[in-house]
């Protein structure tokens, strides 16, 4: 064969693979590890969940798996915390290849961690929160708590649509366990911020149980998406940590909660937790204080 004639097969061959796996595939052509029956075909609109995906934590690349675990109930927004860039940028590639679900997203970095994320090392990785939505996003904005304490910490928020309608939607990962005093600064700090508006919803790992004081500012603005749980007592908070207790939070303010659900993962040492949310009726988050 002709060096030309063989430059002509080899493209050949590279635009049959485009057309199979790219894009315009089915999904029946994508996707070699099926959803569960009933998994949604597209975003469900006024689903929403939080994620802390732990890293690091395990070995290999798991995020094919984090990928099938979002397919598997795909949100309308997602909150990730722990999150490289490289990492959700490879989750983004699969939930759009492998199962045709489409999001934008936004990154809120705040460590560049060669250890953690790759890279090289003058230019690191991006470690911290991300926003994933189904809907279009602005108005992003990345702030960073005055006091981390262990390891820098902060929060993204960004508008876009939950239920067809315009939300402010905040990601944050607090301090580390034993360190009350300086997650009881950033709740301080997030709640006045959060308290702009009337409709909006949290996400994260807060990295403290319902009653914790910490956790005060909170609870006076906001209700759970876990419709029994409340800051008097875990009694009725579902865990959502390999260590079974209740770490991570779907905060509603301008919704309610329509039902929760906690999925215990082996690609993280958080579970991923995901709600459905409603509108809510004027003065609910109060009712239930």
């Amino acid at each position: 064969m002709t060096g030309t004639g063989a430059r002509w097969l080899v493209g050949a061959l590279i635009v049959a693979c485009v057309l199979i796996a790219g894009p315009g595939a089915t999904n029946a052509e994508r996707v070699a590890d099926p959803l569960p029956a009933g998994a949604p075909a597209k975003p469900v609109p006024n689903r929403v969940m939080t994620w802390n995906i732990c890293n690091p934590c395990k070995d290999g690349d798991p995020n094919a798996g984090r990928a099938k675990e979002i397919a598997t109930y795909a949100p309308q927004v997602i909150g990730l915390q722990e999150a490289c860039v490289g990492d959700v940028e490879r989750i983004v590639e699969q939930l759009r290849y492998r199962y045709g679900l489409v999001y934008h997203v936004t990154y809120g970095s705040v460590l560049r961690s060669w250890s953690r994320c790759g890279g090289v090392p003058w230019k690191p990785g991006g470690f911290g929160q991300a926003i994933l939505s189904a809907a279009p996003i602005t108005d992003a904005v990345n702030t960073e708590y005055p006091d981390g304490g262990s390891e820098d910490r902060g929060y993204l928020a960004v508008t876009t649509l939950v239920d067809g309608r315009p939300v402010r939607v905040f990601n944050t990962h607090f301090a580390e366990r034993r360190q009350e005093s300086v997650r009881a600064k950033q709740a301080e700090a997030l709640a006045k911020v959060v308290g702009r508006y009337d409709r909006t919803i949290v996400l994260g790992d807060f990295n403290a149980v319902p009653e914790a004081a910490e956790l005060a500012s909170m609870w006076r603005l906001f209700a759970d998406a876990d419709a029994q749980c409340g800051p008097s007592g875990p009694g009725g908070c579902t865990p959502t940590t390999d260590w079974r207790s209740k770490f991570d939070y779907i905060f509603l303010r301008g919704f309610a909660p329509a039902g929760q659900r906690v999925h215990l993962t082996p690609y993280s040492d958080h579970d991923l937790v995901a709600a459905e949310v409603r509108r809510a009726d004027p003065g609910s988050v109060s009712r239930r204080r």
